[in-house]
């Protein structure tokens, strides 16, 4: 089965390195643009070294991008971190269709940092193999599982369960989807949770002047807390002070 690769960050290197140890047919690679990258040289290193077939993300609405990924004839195209809406147009070049890799159960978390509403909204945390649609992580489930969430995970910590976890359910489901006998299961709509990048600045200041549950204020802390990134943070005299939880379980004697 020939593959066109849309990945991005550690999870997605760590797919298309494990699919080239399984000798499949990579055909091409779709990557975000430079600044937008991480982990990018490890997934160059890991794709197809002709320049001509590797993509610019930013540019999959482009007539000459979608024209040279027909090109390569690919039957299903896998997205994996990846962070750019996909066209109509773009998905119906794939016969066995677009599949993505979602850090939360769906349909809770569809969209943004699933990993932070996780801890703040207690919402299930886990990982989805899914069909894309012309939703926002509303395809078909093929494959999916849930991760505990302990008092003690920050933003970071649990970030890092769904990355171990995601490589782990795709290994374990691609057999599947390759012979064709994944069964697609639909979302429930009702029960769905969505966010965008937005929510997430929304909720970062805290007021000193406001009375919080202590709950609440410490789930915001530590999903929050995910070093280097800035996070949650207090205002002082017009500074802006940033907080971080440090959270440890009680030693036994």
């Amino acid at each position: 089965m020939r593959i066109l690769f849309l990945g991005n960050n550690w999870v997605g290197w760590q797919v298309l390195h494990w699919l080239k140890e399984q000798r499949e047919e990579v055909v091409g690679v779709v990557l975000h643009p430079p600044h937008k990258r991480t982990y990018g040289q490890e997934i160059l290193a890991s794709g197809p070294l002709n320049p001509g077939r590797i993509f610019d993300g930013s540019k999959l609405h482009e007539a000459e991008t979608i024209d040279a990924i027909r090109t390569l004839q690919a039957d299903i195209a896998l997205s994996v971190l990846f962070d750019y809406l996909l066209r109509p147009e773009f998905m119906g070049l794939f016969p066995r269709g677009v599949i993505n890799l979602h850090p939360a159960p769906l349909p809770y978390n569809r969209g943004q940092h699933p990993n932070i509403w996780s801890i703040i909204e207690g919402t299930p945390a886990g990982v989805t193999l899914h069909y894309i649609d012309d939703g926002i992580d509303t395809g078909d489930i093929l494959a999916q599982q849930e991760v505990l969430v302990e008092p003690v995970d920050t933003g970071e910590s649990l970030y890092r369960k769904l990355e171990r976890v995601a490589v782990a359910l795709f290994q374990k489901t691609w057999p599947q989807i390759k012979a064709g006998q994944v069964v697609r299961i639909p979302q429930d709509g009702q029960v769905a949770t969505s966010h965008r990048t937005r929510d997430v600045e929304a909720i970062d200041e805290i007021d000193l002047n406001r009375a919080y549950r202590a709950r609440d204020l410490l789930n915001l802390l530590r999903a929050r807390t995910f070093p280097p990134y800035k996070g949650a943070y207090i205002t002082v005299d017009g500074k802006r002070i940033y907080l971080r939880l440090q959270l440890t379980y009680e030693e036994k004697l």
